[in-house]
């Protein structure tokens, strides 16, 4: 396996990067509402995780490293570019995980003062424990990270971690990250068969990380063959080779959600709560 710190920039890119725009969008979200997207990665599709059901198919470099991968000043001139003024958010996500671009925090800054709209990341959560990247995602509105299981076992089997990551770190992180964020935290879940039966397991992980909001998911979106661009906002069918997921039904997710607000006393909402906008599973 390749990382990003073995390669140089130019090897890693499958894109030209002055061809193409780190904004991208806007997205219509079913949590969320009008989202812009920002991708720091662009090059590639750049992720410490490699998830069974990842909409970008597989990752091509799996890494755990953080550094520069699009310039700021490039996101400035492409957000100027870019219809943002109708959007309700501008959403940090894109070609893998935002956490890894090591000019997050100055560019969710730079973001803000510029549009003045609130800021999402999503995150995996794999470099939460890094209190260098607690101080950065700080400057956003909201942050939403990712828990897909309750033990070691299930979280390899479905998010398929790099080398070094694991789930108590995570954990333990996302609760640090917590105590100190004076935004909005979200947990999203997102359940397929495979993990359906990790809720009892996940309702003591909520108590410790206590996020605002737990969102209950199911895949909505295929799962590319590989890396394309465009899967970045896709909404609806592919139009690139990929297979469609098997989702949980509307009965199942509504009586996970239901045990897990009873269980955990958290606010938790579902992806079938409302009707879906384009596809969109964020």
């Amino acid at each position: 396996m390749t990382t990003a710190a073995s390669l140089d920039l130019k090897d890693i890119a499958r894109v030209d990067p002055r061809r193409v725009s780190s904004v991208y969008g806007p997205v219509d979200s079913w949590r969320v509402g009008r989202s812009l997207g920002i991708d720091l990665l662009l090059l590639n599709s750049i992720c410490s995780f490699n998830c069974v059901y990842c909409q970008l198919g597989q990752i091509q470099v799996p890494t755990r490293t953080r550094r520069v991968f699009v310039p700021t000043r490039k996101v400035v001139s492409d957000l100027r570019q870019a219809g943002w003024s109708d959007c309700d958010i501008i959403t940090f996500s894109g070609s893998g995980e935002p956490t890894l671009a090591a000019n997050l925090g100055e560019v969710i800054r730079t973001v803000a003062a510029m549009t003045g709209k609130p800021i999402l990341v999503l995150t995996n959560g794999s470099l939460l424990a890094d209190p260098q990247v607690r101080r950065e995602l700080s400057a956003a509105d909201r942050v939403y990270v990712k828990l897909d299981a309750a033990d070691e076992d299930v979280f390899a089997r479905i998010n398929r971690p790099v080398e070094g990551v694991d789930l108590e770190e995570i954990v333990e992180g996302a609760a640090a990250f917590r105590r100190q964020f004076k935004g909005l935290l979200g947990v999203q879940i997102m359940l397929l068969p495979p993990n359906q039966d990790q809720v009892e397991g996940l309702i003591p992980l909520l108590r410790r990380i206590q996020p605002e909001e737990v969102q209950v998911n199911t895949p909505t979106r295929p799962h590319a063959s590989e890396w394309h661009l465009e899967s970045r906002g896709s909404r609806g069918p592919a139009a690139y080779p990929a297979k469609p997921l098997k989702p949980l039904s509307a009965r199942r997710i509504g009586l996970i959600s239901r045990r897990l607000r009873q269980a955990a006393g958290l606010q938790v909402v579902s992806v079938f709560d409302r009707p879906l906008q384009g596809g969109d599973q964020r």
